[in-house]
């Protein structure tokens, strides 16, 4: 066996772990590189292994940063299935749609640019074409149903937490060539036990290979009541100050979330039951239908607080706005009074947000609030580093707005909440490759899980190789 290290190695994005077994290649997730854009164009559409040769794709789950890169996949020639939950099918509809328009946007302005320096115009790594294309390629599974994907393969997938119908996936393999049964586990993105809305992660009881990610595997989170706590303070104090919370928040589980709790902060009158509260980005409006077509990952929690409610909608309130058109969008920059507003991306890259920030970053009556992780060199970044001067569309803008942040709602499991979901296991991995996580935390992780007794702990670089 051999596992080969494409992506989200000593990076947290742009997850590609490619394994040779038998004979067969099985792609481990396909995602978009995330960072500084030239480095980003060329790194996702030059793919470091022949697409036409792979023979299965796994994913994970919907986040860009593991399904982004599918269509430029397909279009290279992959014709084989990919395999995914049924919600994170469903999810991928309408996240890889997106993805194309944003990148056909962004190839157009940057081919504006180039014709008028009298340069070669470029394509975009993929198109709305492409994308819709690479959906036609999709298997659903449900959870915990073992089934035999290739000769000498099983695959079970398993509830990681994570976002609506993200698993972490177990291979449990006849090794033809070693003549061993092995079983491989990669965690994808792990998920946070006691969540709001979704299931806590399933139980991992064995593994004797093991990828797994350390987005926060240097850190112990916010326990969720404080993050709520922080949550309701920002509000009430920015609506006494007369300002707007902008909320650059990614589309897909922490809008959820958040929508969520300020619906349960209006319910006990923590929050003013009169403030607007908007939720500003198609996607997330779609990708919020998709939550409601799906009670079945609901916790219990989540069903109680259904029943209880007189909406009966987790993500529906009395003062709660969902805007899909530009028109509504604007509108919402004219608002005179306090309001929260929740836009897509989470990361303020691209989309409305970009829009929300401007009018709002040179107002100190705002509160500019940042519930996920921010990469390196994105906008949201910089303005968390709290740089006086920003550029937004090319203009430059003084950063007077408060700046707040919340660690408690991330949807990623922290150091202890890793290795709590670890100690289930019989006995300890012969090999643990640490992945999606910045390079200094990563190796940080690497060492506690040494320290715990794991007996042999990588932390592999980009296109780096292990035969197993």
């Amino acid at each position: 066996m051999k596992i080969n290290f494409f992506g989200a190695a000593r990076t947290v994005t742009g997850t590609q772990h490619l394994l040779e077994i038998n004979g067969y290649k099985i792609l481990l997730d396909c995602g978009l590189y995330q960072g500084q854009r030239k480095k980003t164009y060329e790194v996702n559409k030059n793919l470091p292994y022949d697409a036409a040769a792979v023979d299965m794709l796994i994913l994970s789950h919907a986040h860009i940063d593991h399904s982004g890169n599918i269509p430029n996949l397909v279009k290279n020639g992959f014709k084989g299935d990919i395999i995914a939950t049924y919600a994170t099918r469903d999810l991928c509809t309408i996240l890889l749609k997106d993805s194309a328009k944003i990148q056909e946007h962004d190839i157009h302005y940057l081919n504006k640019k180039r014709v008028q320096n009298n340069l070669p115009p470029v394509e975009a790594i993929y198109t709305t074409e492409d994308a819709l294309k690479s959906l036609k390629y999709f298997v659903a599974f449900g959870y915990e149903r073992t089934r035999e994907i290739l000769p000498g393969v099983q695959l079970t997938l398993y509830d990681a937490g994570h976002i609506l119908g993200s698993s972490f996936v177990v291979l449990d393999i006849e090794d033809h060539t070693t003549k061993k049964s092995r079983r491989l586990v990669f965690s994808g993105d792990l998920g946070r036990p006691k969540r709001p809305i979704l299931k806590d992660p399933a139980l991992l009881t064995q593994a004797h290979i093991l990828l797994v990610e350390s987005t926060y595997g240097d850190r112990v989170h916010e326990r969720t009541e404080e993050s709520v706590s922080k949550l309701k303070n920002i509000v009430n104090t920015t609506v006494k100050r007369g300002g707007k919370v902008i909320v650059p928040s990614f589309a897909v589980g922490r809008t959820q979330e958040l929508v969520y709790s300020l619906h349960q902060l209006v319910q006990k009158n923590e929050i003013p039951k009169t403030l607007p509260v908007y939720v500003d980005s198609p996607l997330a409006i779609d990708a919020t239908s998709i939550y409601r077509l799906h009670p079945e990952a609901y916790d219990e929690e989540t069903e109680k607080f259904m029943l209880e409610d007189q909406h009966k909608d987790p993500f529906g309130f009395a003062m709660m706005r969902y805007t899909r058109s530009t028109e509504q969008s604007k509108e919402l920059n004219k608002l005179k009074g306090p309001a929260v507003i929740i836009s897509a991306s989470g990361m303020a890259e691209n989309g409305r947000i970009l829009h929300h920030l401007m009018h709002a970053v040179e107002d100190s009556r705002n509160t500019i609030l940042f519930v996920g992780w921010q990469a390196p060199y994105t906008l949201g970044r910089r303005i968390l580093e709290k740089n006086p001067v920003i550029k937004i569309f090319g203009d430059e803008y003084k950063l007077k707005a408060d700046v707040a942040k919340i660690n408690g709602l991330s949807a990623h499991a922290d150091k202890n909440e890793i290795l709590s979901w670890l100690s289930d296991l019989d006995k300890k991995p012969e090999h643990t490759f640490v992945v999606h996580g910045e390079e200094s935390v990563s190796l940080n992780f690497a060492e506690t899980l040494r320290k715990h007794g794991f007996p042999s702990v990588e932390v592999p670089t980009l296109g780096q190789a292990f035969e197993i």
